[in-house]
């Protein structure tokens, strides 16, 4: 795989500034709310069908990657420079903090680079550009998509590959260190300038690069720096899974000698670590072929092995945890007549109600984690035709077969139709949605895997009338996949509301039973009414993680582990 080891990428524009440390943190608006839950994401790229920039060779492309913060975008890594490739697969990995709480907006962009200062401010440098979230990627495990230029005009048939896998801030790796001794020498006026590859085999045979260690030049018994992965990218979580290490010769064209390969499993590395017998005969298929007496082209050792297996947030979701979202919006009297334009649910054609604000915030980080998008929307507190009978579990697209909305725009055309045709009534009981809810995850939670889990946002205006039915519903549903945001809409007295979110203590039965774990965040509006709708996002979405893990560790649920994203053969191993 040709690549050039420390080579400059030509910069995305002028003196780009690095993005923040600690970027992404819960604001200060929000004190009731813990510090995030961080992970790491791990990024591989590669491309196809890059333009061709280059009048005598191939394109030398490099990626830059960019996060936008407060609208602007700012740099956060670059990979390598890869010599004179348009499919390249690149061995460099860009780590992210990532936010399940954020809107978290990525760039990448290719240049073709030329080796020299100031390259990359010019058009014809440009390979092309594609933008996407952190949310997206790691709720697909893989994104491909087209490569734009500027004007939104394709680059070709270029595209862009991102893989992610999460890693842990502390022990969620396995770190591996190999050598190899006495391999073949490829070079005639001095030794070869080793370097290792791993690769893992896909079911379709096809194989995705996992590491890439760094070269060591003029040295036929290597010692390679120890490396750490996931073991989810290492073998997708399946210790049998074969894998396959390559021992090249470096060349600084981009033309490496292949020198031999080896195959094993996870499973055969952590038996060979244990009986002391860690060492595979590198092997060239075709001196094997051609050579009577052949036995190996060297020996790679593997000289040390440490895994530790701690689930997180990120594992449930690559493992295809999906987060179905229900909101639930206050229908009740005490929210005005919405034809006035000082009630709470008046529709002002240019300026959004705190109700629209507060869904839209909220619904917009979660829709990249359900795969269908499609939403319950339901209303409380109204009478509803045709017979105009109150209710406090409805549909408010009207359909009680199904209650789903398609996007976060679909509940809003559904919120908008249905005010004209209701009548705001009341009480403020909110145990009946709550139970709906968690009639649903019941039955989730019987699959006894972790494939879904529930978050629901009550949006209302006022303290709740039911509390002691409420209490009961929270403590029932603390022992399922579930999770409940209540956001206080408008200027009342939302003291008593303090009591159903269990951080000033523990949440209690009128019976007295504690709830399982905490499960409710409850956050007043008017607390964010200057602020942007991501900061309203980060606080009430910023406890999920955190109950998503308590969760199924309470019921000692594993990730799943679904088959991997089918790879493109030809991202495969070079040949």
């Amino acid at each position: 795989m040709p690549f050039a080891h420390g080579a400059a990428c030509p910069p995305a524009r002028p003196a780009a500034p690095r993005a923040p440390a600690g970027m992404g943190t819960v604001p200060e608006l929000c004190p009731q709310a813990p510090l995030a839950v961080l992970s790491k994401v791990e990024l591989r790229v590669s491309c196809k069908h890059l333009l061709d920039r280059d009048t005598l060779n191939k394109s030398d492309p490099c990626v830059l990657l960019l996060m936008q913060s407060q609208g602007q975008w700012m740099e956060v890594d670059r990979s390598e420079v890869i010599k004179s490739n348009l499919n390249p697969v690149f061995a460099k990995i860009f780590t992210v903090d990532y936010y399940f709480e954020e809107v978290q907006k990525l760039r990448f962009e290719v240049y073709d680079s030329h080796g020299h200062a100031g390259v990359g401010t010019h058009d014809d440098d440009f390979l092309g550009g594609m933008e996407c979230t952190v949310g997206q990627i790691v709720a697909q495990k893989r994104v491909t998509k087209p490569l734009f230029l500027k004007y939104g005009k394709f680059a070709g048939k270029s595209t862009i590959t991102i893989i992610s896998e999460e890693i842990s801030g502390n022990n969620g790796y396995v770190e591996l260190a190999f050598r190899a001794k006495k391999l073949d020498d490829k070079d005639l006026f001095s030794k070869s300038d080793p370097f290792l590859e791993i690769y893992r085999i896909n079911d379709d045979r096809s194989e995705q690069l996992v590491y890439r260690t760094e070269v060591v030049k003029n040295n036929l018994s290597p010692v390679w720096e120890p490396f750490k992965v996931s073991l989810n990218s290492l073998c997708s979580c399946e210790e049998k899974r074969k894998l396959r290490g390559v021992v090249w010769d470096y060349d600084s064209r981009g033309k490496h000698d292949f020198i031999g390969e080896f195959f094993t499993t996870f499973e055969e590395m952590q038996k060979a670590m244990g009986e002391n017998k860690v060492q595979w005969d590198c092997m060239n298929p075709k001196y094997k072929i051609k050579k009577r007496n052949y036995k190996n082209s060297g020996v790679v050792v593997l000289l040390d092995l440490k895994i530790h297996r701690v689930y997180s947030f990120l594992d449930y979701i690559m493992g295809g945890c999906q987060i179905h979202f229900t909101v639930a919006i206050d229908f009740t009297a005490s929210n005005g007549d919405p034809r006035n334009s000082c009630s709470l649910h008046y529709i002002n054609p240019y300026q959004p109600n705190e109700y629209l604000k507060a869904l839209v915030a909220v619904g917009e980080i979660c829709q990249d984690y359900d795969s269908d998008k499609k939403f319950s929307a339901l209303g409380f507190g109204a009478r509803i035709p045709p017979k105009y009978e109150v209710s406090h579990d409805f549909a408010i697209n009207f359909n009680p077969d199904d209650d789903e909305c398609e996007g976060i725009q679909g509940v809003v055309e559904s919120y908008q139709s249905c005010l004209p045709k209701i009548q705001l009534y009341g009480p403020t009981n909110v145990a009946p949605i709550i139970t709906k809810v968690a009639r649903v995850a019941a039955d989730e939670e019987r699959t006894k895997e972790a494939s879904q889990y529930f978050i629901l946002l009550i949006l209302t205006d006022g303290v709740v009338t039911d509390m002691a039915d409420t209490r009961e519903a929270i403590v029932r549903a603390s022992y399922l996949p579930m999770s409940i945001i209540i956001v206080g809409v408008g200027n009342a007295d939302f003291t008593d509301m303090q009591i159903l979110d269990g951080d000033d203590g523990v949440l209690r039965s009128p019976k007295g039973e504690p709830v399982l774990r905490d499960i409710v965040q409850f956050v007043p509006f008017r607390e964010f009414k200057n602020a942007s709708p991501t900061a309203l996002a980060k606080c009430v979405l910023a406890e999920v993680p955190k109950q998503v893990v308590e969760y199924y560790s309470y019921k000692a649920f594993p990730p799943r582990c679904p088959r991997p994203p089918t790879p493109d053969p030809s991202l495969g191993s070079p040949q």
